[in-house]
């Protein structure tokens, strides 16, 4: 009996802010690996999620949402979205109902002209009455003709099992890109300062989220628990006082918000230090952005 072929390939899902990317990076997974929040901006880097089967290797590539840029930051930003087109065996185009119209033409033009096999996601499809579906599926097939679009639900798992198997088909033969027992391309400490911008973004509203960054100065693991310190950097000093308020009880929630996901992200128990400093301007700042991991 002949062994089946091993297939390995780059998904890229790219679209605009809050249509449900990580979501379905998620759902796909059967786990938690990007940070979710209604919050636009809320992935920042991309991000490699690795499905492995016995005789295939999906290697999704969750991208931050198309802006337009106002930060340095943002710039490479959508360098990152950039870089996900140039090696994806399968492109994912993603929108959502609650999105009226196509925001980046020049993004949907480079795509459309692309070779690579295509897919366009229709998300969000438990918000809305088959009256709207259809109306948004014809509305779509304007924009992208002869273009396959799949209606789905991301948060409620609809036709997420299909699609995953439909990628695993059209990926080609190729031995697996990474190590089979990996999660990602990032390592732990990533995960950790995505868990504090979380936290961050669940708790804080206006511009004070988006001028946070989190650098995780040490990771220390022992057989029953993780022990962390991390440092939430700011741009201004009202921010910090924002972050920490009165008596330390704000970031206290910050930290145990990270601590409940992060102990059920690496199963197990946590302790975190957090400490708020303040760093003028990084986000315009090229050499923090590279420090950050924004820039190569």
């Amino acid at each position: 009996m002949s062994k089946a072929p091993h297939r390995s390939g780059y998904i890229s899902i790219v679209g605009n802010p809050n249509v449900g990317k990580s979501t379905l990076v998620n759902a796909l997974m059967g786990r938690d690996l990007s940070i979710t929040s209604p919050k636009a901006q809320t992935t920042r880097h991309r991000i490699l999620g690795l499905i492995n089967g016995d005789h295939f290797q999906l290697v999704l590539s969750d991208t931050p949402g198309i802006i337009e840029p106002a930060y340095e930051m943002h710039s490479s930003m959508m360098d990152f979205v950039k870089e996900s087109l140039t090696d994806a065996d399968v492109l994912l185009y993603m929108t959502s109902m609650e999105e009226k119209k196509i925001k980046d033409e020049a993004l949907v033009e480079r795509i459309k002209k692309s070779k690579i096999p295509l897919f366009v996601l229709l998300n969000k499809i438990d918000t809305s009455s088959q009256e709207e579906l259809e109306s948004a599926v014809q509305e779509l097939s304007c924009v992208f003709p002869n273009v396959k679009i799949l209606p789905i639900s991301a948060l409620t798992g609809f036709f997420v099992p299909e699609l995953l198997q439909m990628l695993i088909d059209l990926i080609p033969e190729s031995p697996p890109y990474f190590p089979k027992d990996q999660l990602s391309d990032k390592p732990e400490i990533f995960f950790v300062n995505e868990a504090i911008r979380k936290s961050i973004l669940e708790r804080y509203d206006k511009e004070v989220p988006y001028a946070v960054e989190v650098i995780t100065e040490s990771f220390k693991e022992e057989e029953k628990i993780i022990r962390i310190r991390a440092v939430i950097l700011v741009e201004r000093e009202t921010q910090k006082g924002i972050i920490i308020g009165h008596k330390g009880e704000k970031l206290k929630k910050v930290g145990m918000g990270a601590r409940k996901y992060l102990e059920s992200f690496f199963g197990k128990k946590i302790y975190i230090e957090l400490f708020v400093k303040v760093q003028k301007n990084w986000r315009s700042n090229p050499q923090q952005l590279k420090r950050f991991g924004y820039k190569k």
